[in-house]
């Protein structure tokens, strides 16, 4: 599959605990954590100033609740897509990230009851291909595996960390995708 050729914009949830301890969390569902709520906050102050028609996020709480937040401050309602969520990370999951990580990335190393890279790749293309195919501009609300997968799909470097709740404007070039970090909004 190849990713349809509309640009998009993409949040990456706000912080958790496991976050901040650098635990792995895949499908676990945690919840954001106090600075997690804050950063959502700040995403939505930021996305005010934006032109976004739709919100279509991970059901995982900590994406969900992000979300919500950014969705409460553009008056539109969240759509729910599960092939957003994280990926299944299976043993990994609530250990902390580790070199296995980039094998991982790589194809060649996959943790037991784990959903390997190949396969979060084909997720994530059939995720955003649905969330562009709706009214645009659209803002996907997800996580850093699935973003890392979107990357590599997009041409650009994979195993790239994503900032919690850093608004990004995706958008096709004529080798790779290109990216924009928005600038966040003043604390208030």
């Amino acid at each position: 599959m190849t990713l349809n050729p509309i640009p998009f914009w993409f949040l990456r949830h706000g912080e958790t605990d496991w976050n901040a301890e650098g635990l792995s969390q895949g499908q676990t569902d945690i919840p954001l954590n106090k600075v997690g709520h804050m950063q959502a906050e700040r995403a939505a102050r930021t996305l005010a100033g934006t032109r976004i028609s739709t919100i279509v996020a991970s059901p995982l709480s900590r994406a969900r609740v992000t979300a919500e937040t950014v969705a409460a401050a553009l008056n539109l309602p969240v759509q729910f897509d599960d092939d957003l969520m994280e990926v299944n990370f299976g043993e990994q999951e609530g250990k902390p990230m580790g070199d296995w990580y980039d094998d991982w990335i790589a194809d060649t190393y996959t943790p037991a009851g784990a959903e390997p890279f190949a396969m979060l790749r084909a997720r994530a293309v059939r995720a955003i291909n649905r969330a562009t195919a709706l009214p645009g501009p659209v803002l996907v609300v997800a996580h850093g595996a699935l973003w890392r997968a979107f990357r590599y799909e997009a041409g650009l470097p994979s195993n790239v960390r994503t900032p919690n709740a850093l608004p990004l404007y995706a958008e096709p070039g004529p080798e790779a995708w290109m990216l924009t970090a928005l600038e966040l909004a003043a604390e208030g």
